[in-house]
């Protein structure tokens, strides 16, 4: 299925999980297709690692690799209670795990070229030919190549699809973190943990959480980051902020130096537009698949590569994406999503957590309603599902107010 030439059925931009992901889909599916990064190989990314079960979930119906660590759920600290939120029983399994981004960025584009995708690395997209909204060629250091089906999953700037007329709306909440890898004696530990009441070093509560993820191999991703909007940004160092949280945590986890330490801001919730024309679709965390309540975002990514290349090859021929595509994403993910962003809003009022978080996390309520929590900032509800947590959820979801159309068209 690979090909010698520069003419492909589909070719695929950026090589992280969900570039990887629609690649291997497109070639299983019989197209000859291209997987093209503008990065070396093994190239790293700002990101928490964790693998939600929806995220294991994705891997196993695609049958790609999991990694070999696992984890039983979350735990929450702060405001002086701790509640501990296990995966719950449900359609995506209770196992979730995590994975260096750099490893396992580089299994899924192993997979690809496995499957038969033709993978170019150091190979960015330079130049974009369109004719009638149709990509006709993607201009590169290694030539033109000539698609008949685009797939763009180049991450959160998404370069080509600014050049396609992609529009990041930071007027809805966005986010920004930084993240670090630590040596620490617990890495095996089985649950993700995460602080909800971050304190900077004069002892103020900042508007923020932090994160602890156990890799299994000998490291844990230790994180920070905060909810922002254009009209409230978070004023908050992460990369400063992340230092001060790992020198509060490294007695109790044994924690090494911080390393690789990197920072970056997070579309959420479907804030961009623009996402779609005639022969190509923007996935993942370019078309702003990420849940805001939380930031995870390999889950959507596996799930919208899928998506979109079923929309390909399982539509009339000569489908316009155009309209088809953001109707996909609205159809899966809309009303969560709307829902998110609206809760994920009051998490930018700085009197919001220090008012919430005590009672969340301390006493009977708190282990009430942080499961139920944790489950939603887990995506792990369904349509599917028939509990009244996922219908309250979907009711919410329906009923928030729709500022402006998911992956509209500006």
């Amino acid at each position: 299925m690979t090909s010698s030439s520069n003419e492909f059925e589909c070719v695929v931009v950026g090589a992280g999980p969900a570039g990887s992901a629609a690649a291997i889909a497109a070639a299983r599916a019989g197209l000859s297709t291209a997987l093209i990064d503008a990065a070396a190989a093994g190239r790293d990314k700002t990101c928490g690692d964790g693998l939600t079960p929806r995220a294991v979930h994705s891997l196993r119906e695609l049958d790609l690799p999991v990694p070999g660590y696992r984890n039983r759920g979350l735990k929450l600290h702060g405001f002086g209670g701790h509640v501990t939120a296990a995966w719950p029983e449900g359609p995506f399994g209770t196992e979730g795990s995590a994975s260096p981004r750099a490893h396992f960025d580089a299994c899924l584009v192993n997979a690809a070229r496995t499957s038969g995708v033709e993978v170019r690395h150091e190979c960015p997209a330079t130049g974009v030919h369109i004719t009638g909204g149709a990509i006709t060629g993607i201009e590169t250091p290694s030539g033109t190549l000539h698609p008949k089906w685009v797939i763009v999953a180049d991450g959160v700037r998404s370069p080509l699809g600014k050049r396609l007329g992609r529009v990041w709306h930071r007027g809805e909440v966005y986010g920004v973190a930084a993240r670090s890898y630590c040596a620490s004696p617990l890495s095996g530990e089985p649950w993700m943990h995460s602080h909800v009441e971050l304190r900077d070093a004069d002892g103020s509560i900042q508007p923020g959480y932090g994160w602890i993820f156990p890799l299994g191999d000998g490291h844990v991703n230790l994180g920070c980051g905060a909810l922002s909007t254009d009209t409230r940004p978070a004023k908050v160092n992460t990369k400063k902020l992340l230092s001060i949280y790992a020198s509060q945590q490294r007695s109790a986890w044994g924690l090494g130096p911080e390393k690789n330490v990197t920072g970056a801001l997070l579309p959420m919730g479907g804030a961009v537009s623009n996402v779609a024309g005639r022969n190509w679709a923007i996935i993942g965390d370019a078309a702003a698949c990420v849940n805001p309540l939380n930031g995870e975002g390999i889950d959507y990514g596996l799930e919208t590569a899928r998506m979109a290349i079923d929309l390909i090859t399982g539509s009339p021929v000569g489908i316009d994406l155009t309209l088809a595509w953001p109707a996909e994403l609205r159809r899966a993910y809309g009303n969560a999503f709307t829902l998110a962003r609206t809760a994920a809003r009051l998490l930018t009022y700085p009197q919001f957590l220090p008012a919430a978080g005590p009672v969340a996390l301390r006493g009977p309520v708190g282990k009430r309603i942080m499961p139920a929590a944790a489950r939603l900032m887990g995506n792990l509800v369904t349509d599917d599902d028939r509990d009244l947590i996922s219908w309250a959820w979907r009711k919410a979801g329906q009923l928030a107010p729709k500022r402006d159309p998911l992956w509209s068209a500006t």
